[in-house]
């Protein structure tokens, strides 16, 4: 009878819906995380996060166009918000609160969670980026609305990188953005590169917070 929070959780560019499961071992970090008590129980929905499939198929050159990166953001956006979510919450005994849902991915994922996580801070009130592609010139036309009195302010929003990643500094700057606009995320820099090592290490740390009050972050 119980309902339980749900964690979307969103791959890389060139990368499948299963690639968390393959080569992040998303479920066996999770198992294990849940069984040791170190995370709530919790749905993880992994979905295909292209909204746009010549976004990927286009080749590496869609990076240097930031409206090809918009143009597959929104529209994988709008899937997610409008047809990914309704079934998930149709179909499985998930908690459809602002509370009970939390969204992070790595890389492409990381910059697509964040930018949605941000700009609905009404539907999701947990929030990462690990390593994620945030190249953007202009912050303020891609989150609108933070900084505005009338958005909450996410529950946890955690922006990770490795030291060793050419994301570090896009990242470091967002989140000095993100504080200039009041809000305090957590900027966690770890030793590493773009890989998977990385990305696991920032699922467990993230994954362990997820819908807990703030004294057991």
């Amino acid at each position: 009878a119980r309902r339980y929070p749900v964690f979307y959780l969103l791959h890389g560019w060139a990368a499948i819906a299963e690639s968390w499961q393959v080569e992040g071992n998303a479920g066996v970090v999770m198992d294990n995380l849940i069984a040791q008590g170190r995370a709530v129980p919790m749905l993880v929905v992994m979905p295909l996060g292209y909204g746009d499939m010549s976004f990927v198929t286009g080749g590496f050159g869609q990076w240097n166009d930031e409206s090809r990166i918009s143009n597959n953001l929104g529209r994988f956006s709008d899937a997610l918000l409008s047809e990914i979510m309704p079934q998930v919450e149709a179909g499985y005994r998930v908690a459809a609160s602002r509370e009970s849902r939390a969204i992070a991915g790595l890389s492409m994922g990381g910059g697509e969670s964040l930018v949605i996580g941000l700009n609905n801070p009404d539907t999701f009130g947990w929030v990462g980026g690990f390593s994620s592609a945030v190249m953007y010139g202009d912050f303020d036309k891609v989150f609108p609305g933070v900084g505005s009195p009338k958005a909450a302010a996410p529950r946890l929003l955690w922006v990770a990188c490795g030291t060793g990643d050419d994301l570090m500094a896009p990242n470091r700057r967002l989140i000095a953005w993100l504080r200039s606009k009041g809000l305090q995320p957590a900027a966690i820099e770890t030793p590493g590169i773009h890989n998977w090592p990385v990305w696991r290490d920032n699922l467990i740390q993230f994954a362990s917070l997820l819908f807990k009050p703030p004294a057991d972050h």
